[in-house]
């Protein structure tokens, strides 16, 4: 959990600093010695070190001193055990980092919320990196954690992504997007049960492992649940069908910005030079070098291979495949005409 490994450390030294007071205040009513003299009789007791006595000790002092010797040997070995841990393990370092990334993910806005970093969790991780998304992975694994913590390109929060508080930790009234990879689908149901109370306006995308649960997922308020084994399922058997085809999509889907890409450009800041008018009118190919590819109407219909008549609006949303100067072009065109 948050912290666990300085919170390792806060048990034994309250133990040392109980030992000391019990030692100070035996001293000080046994043998009257003063606050400074009890406190160091009590460290060279508990210590061990064998320095002579303020005053020579009656014999109550001596039996006393003799049960401190034996009470805080073993806790003392155990402090400085601890101790010794924390800072080798680098559990001080990680707890330093930790607090930096804290106050990283405090100045978030408009970002994402990745919950679970397994195999599903990696992958949304490094898609997101390479779209330049700011994003904040919530983990409960140790042993994940100190893989992100690996990243210095990485926000993490090292806790139960189901629990309200971590949620606000991670900016979830701040955040446009929640991805959740759990790998257990009632965790992912209650995780988007909470964040949709919390932020109506987020736009969260679930996995899923039963068929079932996709209804379930959606009617708590995910808007798109992803289903890994389906899709995994689906594309084994395409690629045993049209495996060309799949292969081709594949290498336009993965493509990174300096080479060709699929990408989303939405009109809602369409020129008002391009009101009323047509694809053909917008002369994408000849002015910018993209291709429209496919369209998204308000109503959510999908347009493949748009018409070139068709006329565009601002709640249109064009699916494009250029090069990343050439997609840049297209969005300058299309908001500034």
């Amino acid at each position: 959990m948050k912290n666990k490994g300085f919170r390792s450390i806060v048990f034994p030294v309250t133990l040392l600093v109980l030992v000391i007071l019990i030692g100070n205040i035996g001293f000080m009513i046994i043998e009257g010695f003063s606050p400074m003299e009890s406190f160091f009789m009590t460290i060279i007791t508990i210590s061990t070190v064998g320095f002579q006595e303020v005053r020579p000790l009656s014999e109550a002092g001596r039996l006393f001193t003799a049960f401190l010797i034996i009470f805080s040997l073993g806790i003392f070995g155990y402090v400085v055990t601890n101790v010794t841990r924390f800072i080798v393990d680098g559990i001080f370092r990680n707890y330093y980092k930790d607090n930096k990334v804290k106050k990283r993910i405090h100045k978030l806005n408009n970002h994402v919320i990745l919950c679970g970093y397994g195999r599903n969790g990696k992958q949304a991780a490094i898609e997101l990196l390479e779209n330049e998304e700011l994003f904040v992975i919530i983990e409960s694994s140790e042993n994940l954690i100190e893989k992100i913590r690996e990243e210095t390109s990485l926000l993490y929060i090292n806790g139960d992504a189901t629990q309200e508080d971590i949620l606000w930790e991670a900016g979830i009234k701040k955040a446009k997007a929640l991805i959740t990879t759990l790998p257990n689908d009632a965790d992912n149901l209650l995780l988007v049960i909470t964040a949709r109370q919390i932020n109506p306006g987020i736009t969260i995308i679930s996995r899923a492992s039963d068929d079932k649960s996709d209804v379930k997922l959606k009617r708590a308020g995910a808007n798109n649940v992803i289903m890994s084994d389906k899709i995994g399922g689906q594309r084994m058997a395409k690629l045993v069908t049209q495996p060309d085809v799949v292969e081709f999509l594949e290498y336009i889907m993965l493509q990174r910005k300096k080479d060709v890409s699929l990408n989303e450009v939405s009109c809602k800041n369409l020129s008002s030079c391009f009101a009323d008018k047509s694809i053909r009118q917008l002369d994408v190919r000849n002015v910018s070098g993209a291709n429209i590819v496919g369209l998204k109407r308000p109503d959510k219909t999908y347009i493949i291979n748009p018409d070139p008549e068709i006329v565009l609006t601002t709640k249109d949303q064009l699916f494009v495949l250029g090069t990343g100067e050439q997609i840049t072009r297209l969005k300058e065109i299309i908001d500034f005409g």
